[in-house]
């Protein structure tokens, strides 16, 4: 007895949002954004075919990795040569579903075999049809998915009965207890197929009788129709203005793309400039605090030899009784003593001769004095400027003798 389709369809919305709602390690590897949507794709399901029931089950992937997923397992009405049959298949829902196909494959038991080189089957049972190849996101779902393998199913059934050998000794009677010819005797008649459950869409009187709704066709070849006659127009009009727009909608994106692209280079490009003037001016700012500081500090400098200044002539001019208008600024400096005052009166007229000789270079240029005075006058001050030099370096080495000396004298004695 089949359940009723609403209890099929609440124990599905139980069963989905249970699982579907887990976190942590045991959650679902679907993405939060998406699991809304295949609850929603998998009610659907249910409801347009309560013969497919979803479970989780563990897919080993060709690299090893084991993951447990949601699948949909249970048989696809199909309609070969007017007799429903159902198909048994197995829909699971990889990790990028729905963005991406599921993978389905047709799921025989011990007594169907898969029909040799199908066009849509392969030999492990995958199935590969123009709908999951064209799989577009979010239009593409698993009703319309499991509309398409009925059709195509119904088109070139993948899976027929196995024959097996029939026990009556009499191989001129089939198991019916009709007669029937025997070409070879190693071809022996067949028994009937075995029967399956009917589909709950198509009574089991369609087209010859209740007794063929729920069996695998014979081996008998069927009639093969054109991969796509059977599709809907409509449909297929559908599928392509989606693929269209899916299109336009990326044209205008990559577009976008490109000019956002352009502008992002503009900005990056100013902001290097920026940057760099920034390095620019904080270099000019650096600088300009480094000289600052130098300033100050010989402003700080001046200021203390200023007050060292002040302090020197206020110091001196009490000395002067108040009365600086009579000083002579020969008096300002005394010698110590007498080789002190020769050195003073040698470099004072040293200093005078230069002065003299410069005074002289400069008539000369000018034409205030002739040339042979010139030339009489220099030779006569560089005689005199050389005994006045030749004096203070004589001085000059007494003094430090003199010093010399003076330092032995006041040193402590050897070994003291």
């Amino acid at each position: 007895m089949v359940p009723p389709a609403s209890s099929i369809l609440q124990h599905a919305q139980q069963f989905l949002s249970s699982v579907l709602s887990q976190r942590g390690p045991a959650s679902l590897p679907y993405s939060e954004d998406v699991k809304w949507l295949i609850r929603q794709h998998l009610l659907s399901l249910s409801e347009s075919y309560p013969s497919l029931h979803h479970k989780t089950a563990t897919f080993t992937h060709n690299d090893g990795r084991s993951v447990n997923l949601l699948q949909s397992d249970g048989t696809v009405p199909m309609v070969f040569q007017n007799v429903t049959y159902n198909i048994p298949v197995v829909i699971w829902l990889m990790e990028t579903y729905p963005r991406h196909p599921p993978l389905v494959f047709v799921n025989p038991t011990r007594d169907m075999v898969i029909k040799r080189q199908h066009s849509f089957v392969n030999p492990s049972g995958l199935v590969s049809i123009p709908y999951l190849q064209n799989w577009v996101y979010p239009s593409s779902n698993l009703v319309d998915l499991a509309r398409n393998l009925s059709n195509y199913f119904g088109n070139d059934p993948p899976l027929y009965s196995q024959r097996r050998p029939n026990p009556n000794p009499n191989p001129s009677f089939n198991t019916s207890g009709s007669p029937g010819p025997v070409s070879s005797g190693s071809i022996r008649p067949a028994i009937p197929p075995r029967s399956y459950p009917p589909s709950p869409y198509v009574s089991g009187g369609v087209g010859g009788g209740g007794g063929g709704g729920g069996r695998i066709p014979s081996p008998s070849p069927p009639q093969r129709m054109g991969s796509g006659s059977f599709e809907d127009p409509a449909e297929v009009y559908k599928r392509n203005a989606i693929n269209k727009l899916v299109e336009n909608v990326h044209s205008d994106v990559m577009q976008l793309r490109k000019t956002r692209e352009a502008e992002m280079e503009a900005l990056f490009s100013a902001q290097a400039v920026l940057r760099r003037r920034e390095e620019e001016l904080s270099k000019g700012l650096r600088e300009m605090l480094d000289e600052k500081e130098g300033l100050e500090q010989q402003l700080q400098m001046v200021l203390m030899n200023t007050d060292v200044l002040e302090g020197w002539v206020s110091e001196n001019e009490g000395k002067l009784g108040g009365d600086s208008s009579n000083f002579d600024a020969d008096d300002a400096v005394v010698p110590s003593d007498s080789l002190s005052k020769q050195m003073l009166e040698c470099i004072a007229s040293d200093l005078a001769i230069e002065d003299i000789v410069y005074a002289l270079d400069k008539s000369v240029q000018d034409g205030s004095i002739p040339f042979d005075l010139y030339l009489k006058n220099i030779r006569l001050l560089s005689r005199e400027q050389f005994f006045h030099r030749a004096t203070s370096g004589k001085v000059r080495t007494v003094q430090m003798q003199a010093q010399v000396t003076s330092m032995a004298s006041r040193a402590p004695p050897y070994g003291v």
